[in-house]
């Protein structure tokens, strides 16, 4: 096959590797031989740097497309591949919209009364202090249900999208999605509503599998990042509109809270009927062994007829795929671990920034501030605007600039404006009184300023990340764990911020501004740049050459023969 001249190589390298090591501790002079496919010694850099040339030259140009190899593939961007991006990017709407939403929804007086009353009745005193008066289990628990159920259900959408494929995924993705809404706009007491939210969680852990899989799947290598990062803009964009619509319906008595909720068929919808028309993965489709049709999608995703270098990489890597059996299991073994570390320190830290902390609860957080119920609503409808344009900043800035610089900017940033916010909250609201106009309004520019980073980087960047950098092979489950783990943690998250701002008043906001000084540091030391990589070439390009991890990607190869 075209590759197995660089799969010799790679046993090669390791084996030299291995007899450097062996010389080492023994202070020998004798240079060792290699016995696999070559004879002569390359136990010195420069010989084999010579016979890598040499068998390189000996391959058909296309097909030198591995190791260190900096070989585009043919193709061009296609109207076809951008269809399919935008469309089953509205998977991010589903998951923005709920964002958006559920706090929009838990600042109506309709609703509280309704399913918790305790909260109403402590709302209207207007003695009770000003941090803790949001400060209830249950209604945390409206919010988090959701994100507890999408973990669970992200390792099921795992074996689904592996064994069925990323468009079937989508599907059952609205399916679940539509359920739910059902339920949280017909319900009439707190079961229904859990329940409702548990169904949409089931929904938001079947598309988060699924979308960026599918965008970085189908994407050329120079305009990955932009073409995952729409499912982040959507996700803004299904914030922005629930902003919007909370502040239409909270006026509506005594049923506009069921119209927000009921509004979130709209996306899903959209993405349903969407799914019908776009295509499989290429990726997908070999994995699954349906090689004719792969060649024949990869063809028509890159509008050309040259695609065999491509193919062939993913025939590889789709071999490998086949050939593990538990691919949670193989996720443990030591070359799969920086994919998996940073994949779940990604989805960490993007919540230990503080971002949906502030996206879940921005009506209420701006309510404790001393804003009304319909300013509090309007200037959630602001940061989310600001959320949607700053995420085209990303769009734009991704593939030129890098992944690092956007992560270290907004780093620096974000620190400033939490740390900013903290220290006003500190000086000037106290747990009775109320911010004076100007006040609150450098607090609404400074969240604006925090939320424009976040979009461009930390928000984007922890779905596509993860979904670029794991081989094909524990593709599916290496996402299923980021995606696992940003459920995780926003559970945590929205479980127990309006207790922690109970507590912590507005120290929480410098709670934060302490993670995002840690994040910085990972980034410098620890996360390599993926710009521009091939997405089946990550372990040559990138985790081979980086200082710390690629002491996790020797493979143990057999050089005796």
């Amino acid at each position: 096959m075209a590759w197995s001249g660089i799969d010799e190589i790679r046993g090669v390298k390791a084996c030299a590797a291995s007899d450097r090591r062996t010389l080492s501790q023994s202070n020998s002079e004798q240079t060792p031989s290699i016995h696999r496919l070559y004879k002569p010694s390359v136990s010195t850099p420069d010989a084999l740097k010579t016979l890598e040339l040499t068998i390189q030259a000996s391959m058909p140009a296309a097909a030198v497309v591995s190791g260190s190899s900096s070989a585009e593939f043919d193709g061009r961007i296609t109207v076809y591949v951008i269809l399919c991006g935008v469309i089953a990017a509205t998977g991010g709407l589903m998951f923005g919209y709920d964002i958006g939403i559920s706090g929009g929804v838990t600042a109506m007086d309709d609703f509280l009364e309704k399913f918790f009353p305790l909260v109403y009745r402590r709302k209207r005193e207007a003695k009770e202090d000003n941090y803790c008066k949001y400060d209830n289990q249950g209604l945390q628990l409206f919010t988090s249900s959701l994100y507890l159920a999408a973990l669970a259900a992200s390792f099921a959408a795992s074996k689904t999208c592996s064994r069925y494929g990323r468009k079937v995924t989508m599907q059952l993705a609205s399916l679940f999605f539509l359920a739910g809404v059902a339920f949280n706009a017909a319900a009439e007491n707190l079961v229904m509503l859990i329940f409702g939210r548990i169904l949409l969680g089931f929904g938001v852990g079947f598309g988060n599998q699924a979308v960026p899989l599918f965008l970085s799947e189908i994407a050329p290598a120079r305009i990955r990042g932009a073409l995952n990062i729409l499912f982040q803009l959507d996700v803004t964009i299904g914030i922005l509109v629930a902003n919007i619509v909370n502040y239409a319906t909270a006026n509506i008595h005594p049923w506009g809270w069921r119209l927000s909720l009921g509004l979130a068929g709209v996306p899903a919808v959209i993405l349903c009927a969407g799914s019908l028309v776009i295509t499989e993965t290429p990726a997908s489709l070999i994995e699954r062994g349906k090689l004719d049709d792969g060649r024949a999608t990869l063809r028509k995703i890159r509008g050309t007829e040259n695609v065999d270098a491509e193919f062939d990489e993913i025939v590889r890597a789709g071999e490998a795929s086949r050939r593990v059996k538990r691919p949670f299991r193989s996720l443990l073994k030591r070359p799969s671990r920086p994919q998996l570390v940073i994949a779940v320190a990604m989805q960490f830290f993007q919540q230990f920034t503080g971002i949906n902390a502030i996206m879940f609860y921005a009506p209420v957080l701006f309510q404790t501030m001393g804003f009304k119920n319909n300013a509090s609503l309007l200037s959630a409808v602001i940061t989310g605007g600001v959320n949607v344009l700053s995420t085209l900043v990303s769009v734009a800035a991704v593939d030129r600039a890098g992944r690092r610089l956007l992560l270290l900017e907004a780093c620096a940033q974000m620190f400033v404006t939490q740390t900013a916010i903290g220290g006003i909250l500190l000086a000037r609201l106290k747990s009775d009184n109320e911010l004076g106009a100007t006040v609150a309004v450098w607090v609404v520019v400074l969240v604006c300023c925090y939320v424009m980073s976040f979009a461009w980087s930390w928000g984007p960047l922890g779905w596509l990340i993860p979904s670029e950098t794991f081989p094909l092979e524990t593709r599916a489950a290496g996402f299923a764990c980021a995606v696992s783990a940003n459920m995780l943690f926003t559970f945590v998250i929205a479980q127990a911020f309006l207790s922690m701002m109970c507590g912590m008043k507005a120290g929480i906001f410098l709670f934060f501004a302490g993670w995002i000084v840690v994040m910085a540091a990972f980034v410098v030391f620890l996360l390599p740049e993926t710009k521009g990589v091939p997405i089946d070439e990550m372990a040559e390009r990138v985790w081979r050459q980086h200082w710390y991890w690629k002491r996790y990607m020797e493979e143990e190869v057999d050089c005796q023969g």
